[in-house]
């Protein structure tokens, strides 16, 4: 058995222990609609929950282990392959010993439209562990060559954050500007769970109605009764859906044409479904938060933030016994730098955990999209999405700035999305080639009714000014 078959079976291992480690969640937390539990059965559910998280863990160092030794490989595989002899006489050719580097994953002998290279990522999309595996490669032998380039002589600026994604191979295109896209952070950092393989609704039971219990006023007075009852939420499953035509000869005669196409498709899908979320009517965030008015001609973050703690106030007066703790802000990036902006001598009397005193929050300065950005003053952290709205208001210049508790911000997915189709035959009258990206996709904030927004005059276009 190969090194590469080792951690295939490895990443194969660890998917299975995280589909584990998703059902035993599940599970813990389909006991708080058990009208009979008990203390002993949310301890066994927990326990069998964190035997989980430690073979997750087990597994994971497994495969880092063996993703760590075939690195070593390949980087003694390129040193070797650089390294001559200086100081001594070159043997004869038929008395050398040479060992030799293995060839390149993607070549352009072998594959010269990126062709293989593509069908890899679409099947590594869809789970495939082959295609996964030769992605990684591809992934190892542009660190190790782009290294050698560098140090080679060859200008080529390389960094870390050259390799947070998938790399094109450099032989296919050498630099495209693609189209900036508002993406998913809200999504993101939505509680995620796996669409249902079936139907094209979500059906979830909420209780409208409960239970009571009061001081019995008498020995034999009747008991406190009240019926509980239930209504059923009923979550539509959408469907995300991009497509494009583009001509034979732009595919057959282009250079990475496919790729930089499909990349704009899959960033399009991921926009439609966060700006939806927070955008749509009836059901979207913005829709069902309820408001908190902040009206000020000459607004200031100062007289912002006592809204914000108005708006978490409501959200967990909703909540109550429910509420997680893990609450979010989610702004839009023009209203976080507005709040980095300001400057002033007053500062929160009561310290929060995380938040240095006598500051207005914390700036964590990560790149858009990349999670949290930063902390309130009340250790709140924040989302920054560009997909909010700044058209809002009478004067159509105003932003919003929700205020949610993130474990009843559900977004279902399924887990093979976005899907993608190739279609030669459609347009072959025209020398064409149809692409379409698509997925299915449901949401909901209405489990458990809870979200502020804080709107009004006061979120209008910010200035940038000094003291």
């Amino acid at each position: 058995m190969t090194l590469d078959d080792l951690i295939n079976q490895a990443r194969q291992a660890l998917q299975e222990a995280l589909a584990a480690r998703q059902r035993e969640q599940d599970a813990l937390m389909a006991l708080r609609e058990d009208p009979n539990l008990t203390e002993d059965a949310v301890s066994e559910r927990v326990a069998a929950r964190d035997a989980a998280d430690a073979e997750v863990t087990r597994r994971q160092e497994a495969l880092d282990g063996l993703l760590a030794e075939q690195a070593r490989e390949e980087e003694i595989a390129a040193l070797q392959a650089r390294i001559t002899p200086t100081d001594v006489r070159r043997p004869a050719y038929d008395q050398v010993a040479r060992v030799g580097a293995e060839e390149r994953t993607y070549r352009p002998d072998t594959d010269p439209r990126g062709a293989r290279f593509q069908r890899d990522v679409i099947a590594a999309v869809r789970g495939d562990y082959e295609a996964q595996g030769r992605l990684a490669r591809h992934m190892q032998e542009e660190r190790v060559e782009r290294a050698a380039a560098l140090t080679g002589g060859e200008e080529r600026a390389v960094g870390t954050g050259a390799f947070g994604g998938l790399v094109i191979p450099q032989y296919l295109v050498d630099l495209y500007a693609p189209l900036a896209r508002t993406a998913r952070p809200f999504a993101d950092a939505c509680r995620q769970h796996p669409l249902p393989a079936q139907g094209m609704t979500v059906e979830l039971a909420r209780v409208t109605t409960g239970t009571n219990v009061d001081n019995q006023a008498n020995q034999h007075d009747a008991v406190a009764e009240t019926d509980i009852d239930d209504t059923t939420l009923s979550i539509p499953v959408r469907t995300a859906a991009g497509q494009q035509t583009v001509s034979r000869q732009a595919l057959e005669r282009g250079a990475g044409v496919e790729e930089v196409i499909l990349d704009d498709l899959f960033r399009a899908y991921a926009t439609r479904i966060d700006t939806t979320m927070i955008n749509v009517a009836t059901v979207g965030l913005s829709a069902v938060a309820t408001a908190v008015t902040y009206t000020d001609a000459s607004p200031t973050t100062a007289e912002l933030y006592p809204k914000v703690i108005e708006g978490l106030a409501g959200v967990e007066a909703s909540l109550l016994d429910q509420a997680s703790g893990d609450n979010l802000a989610v702004m839009h990036s023009r209203r976080w730098y507005w709040m980095q902006n300001a400057m002033g001598s007053s500062y929160p009397l009561i310290t929060q955990p995380g938040v240095v005193p006598q500051t207005l929050g914390a700036n964590y300065a990560e790149v858009y999209g990349r999670g949290v950005r930063g902390i309130l003053p009340n250790g709140t952290p924040v989302i920054v999405d560009n997909n909010i709205a700044t058209n809002l208001g009478a004067g159509t210049n105003e932003d919003e700035v929700y205020l949610v508790d993130r474990r009843e911000c559900h977004l279902w997915e399924d887990p093979s999305a976005p899907m993608y189709i190739r279609a030669e035959q459609t347009k072959a009258a025209t020398l064409g080639v149809l692409m379409v990206v698509y997925g299915y996709y449901a949401f909901t904030f209405q489990r458990q009714p809870h979200a502020r927004k804080i709107s009004g005059t006061g979120l209008v276009t910010p200035t940038f000014t000094g003291a």
